[in-house]
């Protein structure tokens, strides 16, 4: 049963940790998909990578279109960002385990990536000038250790993180978002 408290929240470590390659899709491997798809429906989030559930290994899940009632997700074992070029898009994000706040993140408006499915077939997802485009760079930083407060320059970064910390103490769960 998928709660908000699988949330792992910043600052923990395991947001800033690079994730292990999945070598086998086993059925543990399909457990954690489905579980991180109820964790993402129930905190209704777009995407959400296995560290944000605590889970250090390479995977994924992405649904941007279910807001109209009709899931359409996306699982993606070990996604790798092939390219990520166009125009620079700045646009607000928000983040699971970052409950509270929304940040201004600049990423390239066109990405390519190239990840095994659940059946263990290679799939490519080209997205552009869209939230998918947005989501999947996002979710693949996760991955890599990387969150969206980490794409700003210092003095953002520590305003953001205090902005952070007043929305936790004010009682803000993952999936809520702020200005």
């Amino acid at each position: 049963m998928a709660t908000v408290e699988d949330i792992v929240l910043a600052p923990d470590n395991r947001l800033k940790t690079e994730c292990a390659p999945i070598e086998e899709i086993a059925d543990e491997i399909r457990d954690l998909a489905a579980h991180m798809l109820e964790d993402m429906y129930a905190t209704e989030g777009c995407g959400l990578a296995a560290p944000q559930v605590g889970e250090l290994v390479q995977l994924v899940v992405v649904d941007v279109d279910y807001s109209d009632g009709k899931r359409n997700p996306y699982v993606l074992v070990n996604p790798r960002i092939v390219v990520a070029d166009g125009e620079e898009r700045e646009t607000p994000e928000g983040c699971l385990s970052f409950p509270g706040i929304t940040v201004k993140v600049s990423r390239p408006s066109h990405v390519v990536v190239e990840a095994r499915n659940l059946d263990g077939d290679l799939m490519r997802y080209e997205a552009a000038d869209n939230l998918m485009a947005v989501c999947l760079q996002h979710e693949i930083d996760h991955l890599n250790g990387i969150t969206m407060v980490d794409h700003l320059r210092p003095l953002q970064r520590l305003r953001k993180m205090h902005e952070y910390e007043e929305a936790l103490a004010a009682g803000a769960r993952p999936g809520e978002v702020g200005e």
